[in-house]
């Protein structure tokens, strides 16, 4: 692969020798985790082939549109409307980085207790190793923490910035001001386009948004069964595909996949013994790069069926309305879809809880594992109404706060046996 695209690497301006000791760590990562599993679906060799081709293949595609005239929107979060973006043949693109290779370069110029996301995230940019960066034509943050409001600040002095302010209620008023945060959205891209978002346009991306949407929604409904046909990291994996594949061709895959799943249901095969133990993750995203704690869970000895988080359900659980060619109107129903995500940036957060619980009963969890990031105060906050609810059906907990690095992966290891013994 770094031969291949040595050239390229080099004519966007990435420092090519450190980029390859990024890939160097994210590859060791992988192949400690990812690819240690046995027993894995035969579909998740396009999976893996997508995480191994994001700073290669999937960067001369973005490449090559750009010199179609079309252009790449960096994103951060699940709140951005992708769309919009595609509505106007633009590529959303997201910059979230979850390995710990780079945030020494961004504890340079951050505080080093921000969250391990951000400095990832900056780390990659600062030391010339994402590959997204020097080809984004605009970036797109929003408010759902305080370490990337201010973030954004410091970014939008040197790059095309724009900020989607996600109110933090979620009363009539709010839903007022993110209806209009996304129409000054569409009309921020329909400027950097210098075309209009149409009506059809918009149409058509939403349903290959849905689709998407529904094929993941497939994929959870499989994990349901006991034994489930695919390990919580594969699954991890796959969501990790979803947010940097191309739409279109991401569907058509997992759909082969989700029809292999339903064989190995019918045939008996899984990577587990049926009666594993079943495991939700709740509370922060696990970006590419970042397996550890999904990792940890499965080897020893239980599954992950569930994730409720950013790059989980809460990523495709609800769909857009369809089947309207009014932009108004379509954009009303945009904002409707992207305000049921249960972020915990809101407050009250009652629609979150009453979610997970569902969720428990749903996949018929046995514990639950939150995942929590260094210094994601929301999250690590809310997980005591969470626990408070998860009481009262006797599901047991275990609150994991953690970073990218591997020095904490032996206490891990044992708070987690000790975990999955209670559940015995």
């Amino acid at each position: 692969m770094e031969n291949k695209y040595e050239k390229m690497w080099q004519d966007i301006g990435l420092d090519v020798p450190l980029h390859k000791e990024l890939l160097e760590s994210i590859n060791k990562s992988f192949n400690a985790t990812v690819g240690a599993q046995q027993n894995r679906p035969l579909g998740m060799k396009y999976f893996d082939q997508v995480l191994h081709e994001s700073h290669g293949g999937r960067v001369a595609e973005l490449i090559e549109n750009k010199a179609r005239g079309n252009k790449t929107v960096g994103t951060f979060c699940i709140y951005v409307p992708d769309e919009i973006v595609m509505a106007v043949d633009f590529i959303p693109m997201p910059l979230c980085g979850g390995t710990n290779f780079s945030v020494p370069y961004a504890e340079k110029t951050f505080p080093r207790d921000i969250c391990p996301l951000v400095k990832s995230t900056l780390g990659l940019a600062f030391s010339k190793t994402c590959p997204y960066a020097p080809i984004k034509s605009m970036a797109v943050g929003e408010t759902t923490c305080d370490a990337k409001k201010k973030t954004w600040e410091i970014l939008a002095k040197k790059v095309n910035f724009h900020v989607m302010e996600v109110p933090q209620k979620k009363n009539d008023l709010d839903k007022k001001i993110w209806r209009e945060e996304v129409e000054e959205f569409k009309n921020k891209i329909e400027a950097l386009a210098e075309r209009k978002v149409t009506p059809e346009k918009l149409r058509q991306n939403i349903k290959i948004m849905n689709d998407k949407r529904r094929a993941l929604q497939k994929l959870g409904e499989l994990r349901k069964h006991d034994p489930p046909p695919i390990s919580g990291l594969d699954a991890l994996v796959v969501m990790q595909g979803a947010l940097n594949d191309e739409p279109v061709r991401f569907t058509q895959n997992l759909n082969k996949l989700n029809q292999e799943l339903e064989e190995r249901i019918t045939q008996g095969i899984s990577p587990f013994a049926k009666g594993v133990k079943r495991i939700m993750i709740s509370g922060t995203p696990s970006v590419m790069g970042n397996w550890k704690v999904h990792s940890l869970i499965e080897k020893s000895g239980a599954t992950i069926v569930v994730d409720e988080s950013c790059t989980g359900t809460r990523y495709y659980e609800n769909l857009v309305t369809e089947n309207d060619n009014n932009i108004d109107k379509q954009l009303d129903a945009l904002a409707e879809r992207y305000m049921k995500i249960n972020c915990s940036c809101f407050t009250p957060n009652d629609d979150r809880i009453t979610d997970a619980v569902n969720k428990v009963e749903q996949f018929k969890v046995n514990g639950v594992v939150h995942y929590i990031l260094q210094y994601c105060h929301t999250y690590n906050v809310e997980t005591l109404k969470l626990d408070a609810e998860f009481k009262k059906k006797n599901i047991p907990s275990l609150k994991i706060v953690t970073d990218y690095s591997e020095e904490d992966i032996g206490q891990l290891r044992t708070r987690i046996d000790a975990f999955l013994e209670r559940l015995e």
